[in-house]
């Protein structure tokens, strides 16, 4: 069992910055693929950025590469999303998420958190 539970978001202007952390509880954390995930105002929920469980591999999604890094700290069960070069686009909740490697990519095991705001105004 984890449980997950985000912080980090808020306003930030256009070209601002945000870290987004996700804090697990549950010792079997550090075996667990993780993922970030967003939904937009009358969107669907996609994913954002992922990291294995060893934080040796990442991915993230073309539309955020180059501004959006995920990471990890087993020791502290937490992982982050540092999101730079905010656009208007990125505003959305912010899910994370425990993920598995799938046939068409990640997709989420199961574990969510409850979802942290972050709005870029235009």
């Amino acid at each position: 069992q984890v449980q997950l539970v985000e912080s980090g978001g808020g306003l930030v202007q256009a070209g601002g910055s945000l870290r987004l952390s996700c804090a697990a509880s549950g010792r079997t954390f550090r075996s667990y693929a993780m993922g970030w995930f967003r939904q937009g105002p009358g969107k669907e929920r996609d994913i954002v950025a992922a990291i294995t469980w060893s934080g040796d591999s990442t991915y993230h999604a073309d539309y955020v590469k180059g501004r959006f890094t995920i990471s990890r700290d087993n020791a502290r069960n937490t992982v982050y999303l540092q999101m730079n070069s905010l656009k208007p686009e990125d505003t959305a909740v912010y899910f994370c998420a425990a993920v598995l490697k799938g046939l068409r990519g990640w997709v989420p095991s199961g574990y969510w958190g409850q979802g942290t705001q972050v709005t870029v105004p235009s």
